[in-house]
């Protein structure tokens, strides 16, 4: 039986946790604990994608919801443009009746094709994350540097274009990154982005950027789409991870967050809609619940953890 050399089983970056130096590891409950603004416990984050799919699938891989049939696939490239034209003003509506604000992640085509819906966002005092250009500008190591850097600073200038405002926080399509991915969005001067999913509070990277973390598991896309529930058990599942963090919090004597990733063209539509004004009208009505957008979580978490 050969043996390894002493060399196989040594590496530069080995480490608690993952073998790499982008953050520090640590556990959530070993952590300093958060308390969120009014004594709240769970800061209960709302996030939007709104998303334009070009009707020819580009890029190094088929983003979440592309289109599926051969080409053209006008049935599900105008099943897509439901959500930006029905779907997303009745979430508005929801939003305004329960009193909450929510984060919207926008394709730089979405801010330059709906300004009706921009202004709506903005006049809601709703926050506008980046979604890169459009469904086709996805991100992996295959697309290298130059070109990563001149999608994400295309779209950003895009969306400050059309929006007048500089958005704080990133959404990558898929949440896919390459190595260079945090670099550059640190370059770009954003604050935060939402692709790791792997903690339920916010933590800092070594360059500075923050992960404001936006699990896929708590989306309508995974719950609906993928795995098969219905609207009401999608609203059931919220309510009981709402339940189990708020016991947490309670327990842990620091604050959690639940995010809650929707999509216009699944959620919107008439028979699932009521399912979201009951769950949103349930949680507002909760003392433990703070509702906030990504860059409020971000900026008390920034506040609390490294001002203290």
């Amino acid at each position: 039986m050969s043996i390894l050399p002493d060399s196989y089983t040594q590496y530069p970056k080995r480490g608690e946790g993952y073998d790499h130096d982008l953050y520090p590891w640590s556990n959530m409950h070993q952590r300093a604990p958060v308390h969120w603004p009014h004594d709240k416990s769970v800061a209960v984050w709302l996030c939007v994608s709104l998303e334009w799919f070009p009707i020819v699938p580009d890029g190094p891989f088929k983003a979440p919801g592309h289109m599926v049939t051969p080409y053209p696939d006008y049935r599900h490239y105008t099943a897509r443009d439901y959500g930006n034209r029905v779907g997303v003003w009745r979430m508005l509506d929801s939003f305004e009746q329960a009193g909450v604000k929510a984060s919207f992640a926008t394709n730089a085509a979405i801010a330059e094709r709906y300004p009706e819906l921009i202004e709506a966002i903005q006049t809601g005092g709703h926050e506008i994350i980046a979604h890169s250009t459009d469904m086709n500008g996805t991100i992996d190591a295959t697309l290298g540097e130059a070109a990563e850097r001149a999608l994400i600073g295309d779209a950003m200038a895009r969306i400050e274009r059309a929006t007048g405002t500089r958005p704080k926080g990133w959404l990558s399509i898929a949440r896919q990154q390459s190595f260079q991915t945090l670099d550059i969005l640190k370059d770009e001067g954003l604050t935060y982005c939402c692709d790791w999913v792997n903690d339920e509070l916010p933590y800092r990277f070594t360059n500075g950027l923050i992960d404001l973390p936006l699990n896929h598991e708590l989306s309508d896309r995974q719950i609906i789409t993928v795995q098969q529930k219905g609207a009401d058990s999608w609203g059931e599942s919220m309510r009981d991870a709402f339940d189990w963090l708020s016991a947490e919090a309670a327990r842990e004597g620091s604050g959690r967050m639940l995010p809650i990733h929707l999509t216009p063209y699944i959620m919107g539509l008439p028979y699932r809609i009521g399912a979201l004004e009951c769950l949103l009208a349930d949680l507002a009505s909760r003392n433990e619940a703070w509702f906030a957008r990504g860059e409020d979580i971000v900026g008390e978490w920034e506040k609390q953890i490294e001002g203290a």
